[in-house]
């Protein structure tokens, strides 16, 4: 426990109702379905409500009632995220409005011609993020690190609805030649995105969060901490109605001192998680409260 196991939830029938429901009847009425799809969630999930509520209760210091509500808007609030990563990708940016807290650090990052790192969580919707900055004029290409195990049948429907994509991705590998694909990323003064927040089971990094030690994988801040680059913490928050915030926050990084790194990276995710405490998506045990439950 402790860990995730690297696949995201949901099916292909599920994505194909919400597309249909998104294309044929718009967004908000896609968002009207999500109160039955969440107390579907909300009813038979017992796992990932085992660990939400957690969150909510343990973590936050929420009362029991509070907590349990929460859970259902978490549920809500997460499918809200989905729909509109589906929405905006497909061509319905027009649609949405944003500001952005931040951007000139990531201006003044390219200007340093040494690339960059960007360094996310499983928190609000971040992998819209690349819609929301062609609208700013900032040119540049990110390289998103990621593992290959999400559901393959997904993530093929989901490229055959979405317009192309301008993200690049480098896949973790056992033979450590992703290190390579990034630092000839770096060296073109582009940007690498790493979440910090889901361990997989390699080489992992401790530090206490929200009042209790948890793991983190150790890769992105090895990595960060190593590169003499920028590193910017970036998130992209959902706001009331179809409005995001995008907030960039430059990390201070002393070179091989991957630890301090990742406090710096608790703090700033945690700082975030207090003003939006039901966009926390991560469905696994990740304090490891329940080692001895499967």
């Amino acid at each position: 426990m402790g860990k995730w196991d690297g696949k995201s939830r949901g099916t292909v029938l599920g994505y194909q109702i919400f597309v249909f429901c998104i294309n044929k009847l718009g967004v908000r009425t896609a968002y009207f379905i999500l109160y039955f799809v969440a107390a579907y969630y909300f009813l038979f999930l017992k796992e990932s409500n085992r660990v939400i509520f957690y969150y909510f209760r343990k973590r936050l210091g929420y009362s029991f009632w509070t907590a349990k509500k929460m859970v259902y808007q978490n549920y809500f609030v997460f499918g809200q995220t989905l729909i509109d990563k589906i929405a905006i990708a497909a061509g319905m940016r027009h649609k949405y409005t944003y500001e952005f807290d931040g951007i000139e650090l990531l201006t003044e990052m390219l200007a340093e011609k040494k690339g960059g790192v960007l360094i996310s969580a499983h928190i609000g919707n971040f992998e819209i993020n690349e819609h929301f900055f062609r609208d700013i004029d900032l040119d540049f290409s990110i390289n998103v690190v990621t593992t290959d195990n999400e559901h393959r049948a997904i993530k093929e429907y989901l490229e055959k609805v979405s317009q192309v994509s301008s993200a690049k991705y480098i896949i973790v590998k056992d033979d450590m030649s992703h290190i390579f694909e990034i630092n000839t990323a770096l060296a073109k003064n582009e940007l690498v995105c790493f979440t910090g927040d889901r361990y997989i089971g390699t080489k992992n990094l401790q530090g206490e969060f929200f009042g209790e030690m948890a793991k983190f994988p150790a890769g992105p801040f090895l990595i960060a901490s190593r590169l003499r680059v920028p590193v910017v913490f970036v998130y992209v928050m959902k706001e009331a109605k179809l409005h995001y915030h995008l907030y960039a926050r430059r990390a201070e990084v002393q070179h091989r001192n991957e630890q301090e790194l990742l406090n710096t990276y608790i703090a700033s995710v945690s700082s975030m998680l207090k003003k939006y405490p039901l966009q926390w998506f991560n469905y696994f045990d990740f304090w490891d409260a329940f080692p001895n439950k499967k």
